[in-house]
Order: structure tokens, then sequence, then C-alpha cells
């Protein structure tokens, strides 16, 4: 590879032991490939075999952890025993490409579609319908229900240890329930569960635990456990900048493996505050990058954009539609073929980059999500 390319894959050793052979992830990202019932299926199976042989790492799609947060068509779950076996599957076809697998495990709270519900009923913190054309109101839950949530994210961080996998990532962002009840906007509860801003982080920091437990109970073997977040939201009341300035503040005292930022674009400045133009990642890389890894993030297309990234001192970069468009990407810059890394896509292309149907069909079917050649 050249030279300029070499901190790219550098080593790393994260808290809890796991070595990575570089600073490249796969991002999380749906694509609307398992069973209906959850299972992972064969062409899920291949879409990551293709792009697990480069990356360091590779952060799976979101699984649910309890049917009543499902949030997706086609979605991982991670809710049953019964779906170890197809869980095993996934971790031991992306390990054995190379990478270490994680598996993202969420609740859709309020984001959930009612038709995938089996009581069509979505629930959050409070009874506050999201800011979205046609959205249901959901229920608010009640302690023993918020309890009972907080140990599914147990079982399912022992499921995936059953499964083989390398960590799990906790999804506290892109508005499902983990950021509801953070958010001042979603959680308007007035008990140990909202009201001030450390109530509101009572919940992410009780699914921490949860998820800690089980791997001291069940991990024979080192085991990530990294954090999602989501730095603000676009409603008023909604979480803003500094809320999570504080909240990453305690996160990095919470013995996490890694803080992943979930931003469109690496440099993008405040969604609230048009005058704002500074980095969310670089703000948060500034005031706990020196406690615990930050993961940047977004329209980071080419190596050396990517190095522009690791300037600002962050550690991790994780490649989300880059992978899709070029399943090799990692690759190619090690080979020194990085100018024919693809960073467009044709309407033919499915077949050739192991794209599952209905991801394909919904990249073809949105406009501006990727760049889409008309040939």
């Amino acid at each position: 590879m050249k030279k300029q390319y070499e901190p790219m894959f550098d080593t790393f050793t994260f808290k809890r032991g796991v070595s990575v052979p570089n600073r490249i992830m796969m991002a999380p990202m749906t694509n609307f490939a398992s069973k209906e019932n959850g299972e992972v299926s064969e062409e899920e199976l291949e879409y990551y075999r293709v792009r697990s042989n480069g990356p360091g790492t590779v952060i799976t799609a979101v699984a649910y952890v309890t049917r009543g947060g499902k949030g997706f068509s086609h979605e991982i779950g991670a809710d049953k025993d019964q779906l170890i076996p197809g869980l095993a599957r996934l971790a031991s076809t992306i390990k054995d490409q190379g990478a270490k697998a994680i598996l993202q495990i969420f609740h859709g709270g309020r984001m959930c579609p009612p038709e995938e519900l089996l009581d069509g009923q979505p629930v959050s913190a409070s009874a506050v319908a999201p800011l979205r054309e046609g959205a249901v109101t959901p229920r608010e839950l009640d302690h023993t229900e918020i309890e009972g949530i907080i140990s599914d994210f147990g079982d399912a961080t022992r499921r995936a240890i059953e499964a083989g996998f390398d960590g799990v990532e906790i999804h506290g962002a892109n508005t499902y329930l983990i950021q509801q009840f953070f958010s001042p906007h979603s959680n308007r509860r007035e008990d140990e569960w909202g009201g001030s801003l450390e109530k509101r982080m009572r919940f992410p920091f009780a699914v921490i635990d949860s998820v800690k437990k089980a791997v001291d109970q069940h991990a024979k073997n080192p085991f990530v456990i990294g954090y999602r977040i989501s730095p603000e939201e676009m409603e008023n009341p909604g979480i803003k900048m500094e809320d999570t300035l504080a909240f990453v503040d305690q996160l990095a005292e919470a013995d996490l493996d890694y803080l992943h930022i979930s931003v469109q674009d690496f440099w993008s400045g405040s969604m609230r505050d048009k005058e704002d133009k500074e980095s969310r990642i670089v703000l948060i890389q500034d005031k706990v990058g020196a406690r615990v890894p930050v993961i940047g993030v977004g329209s980071l297309h080419t190596p050396d954009e990517v190095m522009k990234a690791f300037d600002t001192g962050i550690p991790f970069v994780a490649l989300g539609r880059e992978l899709i468009m070029e399943p090799n990407w990692v690759k190619k810059v090690q080979e020194e073929k990085e100018d024919s890394i693809r960073q467009t896509l044709t309407k033919n292309d499915q077949k050739k980059l192991v794209v599952p149907d209905y991801l394909w069909n919904a990249i073809m079917n949105s406009p501006g999500w990727f760049p889409v050649e008309e040939k």
C-alpha cells in the first residue's frame, strides 16, 4: 500500500481485549434481508461474506432484542434462543473472512411500524408521537415493561455471545427507543425514568449495565461493548449538543470499548443551528477521545478523505455506502488499486455487488441516497 495510507492499517486492541487488524469498520446498515421470523437468510450471509474480507470489524444491521421492538421489515432477530444457530452462521461468515463480528442490538420504540408489531401498537418512554406524517402515538411503557426491556438487552447479548460474535453495539441513536428515553421530546415522564437530564440518562445506562452483566456472566473470550449515539435532534424540545456532551462525558466512564457517532457526513455541523459548522464528531472526540475510542462515519468515500478524518485524532472510521458500492474498498487500498474504487452504481450492478433484493430496490427508488448512473 502507499505510505500515506499505512495508519489506516494499524492494529488496535480494545479495552476488553479484542484485537483488530486495522482501523476500518463496516458501518451497521439495514439490509432488509432476514427471514420474516428474524432468522438470518442465505442472501444476507452472502452479502456479508463479500464485504468482510478487508474491514477489521464488521458491525451488522441492527437486531431487535424483543419482538415488540421490531423496527423494520425482514430485520434480524435476537429475541429468542431458536435464532442462535442463524446468528452463529452470520458470525462465522464474517469471521471466516478475517473481520471481527459485532452484532448491533436495539428496540425501535415509537419508530416501529405498526404493521411489524404483533399488536400493532408501538411503545416509548411517553405517549408522544414522532414528528412525521401519519405517525402513530406510542403507548407509554410502565415500570415493569421498562425493566423487562432492559433485561431483553442482556438476553440478546447472551445470544450474541453463544453465537460466537466478538461484541455487541448498543444502538442508542437514530431516534430509536434508547434515544427516545434520552430525548426531552419523546420522554415527558416525571418518575425515575424522566424529567431532568440525569434521569433521562437512566435508561441508557441501565441497558449498558444489563449488557455488561451478560458479558461478565457468559463471555469466555474477550467481547466488545460499543454504544452508538446521535448528537442532536431537530425537534423542540429535543437533544442539543450540550446535552450530548454531558452524556458522552458520562459514557466515557461507563467501561465501554467505543462510542460510535451516527451522522450522515463526518464534517457536518449542527442540525439545529446552521451557523454552527463544527463537526459533531470532532466535538465529541475533543471531549472524550482521550478516555474512550470514538468511531467516525459519514460520506468518506476515498482513502484520502478517510485519512483526513483520521487527522482529527479519531482512531476508527466506519464505511457504509462505500462498502455497498465497493465491497473490496479496503483490499484495493492495500493493493494500491485505490483509483479503481467504485464510487457510483449503475442499475445493472446488483448481482455483481451481491446486494439483497429489498435493499437494492430501496436504493434504486430513493433518489439521492446513492449516486446512480443513468446507463
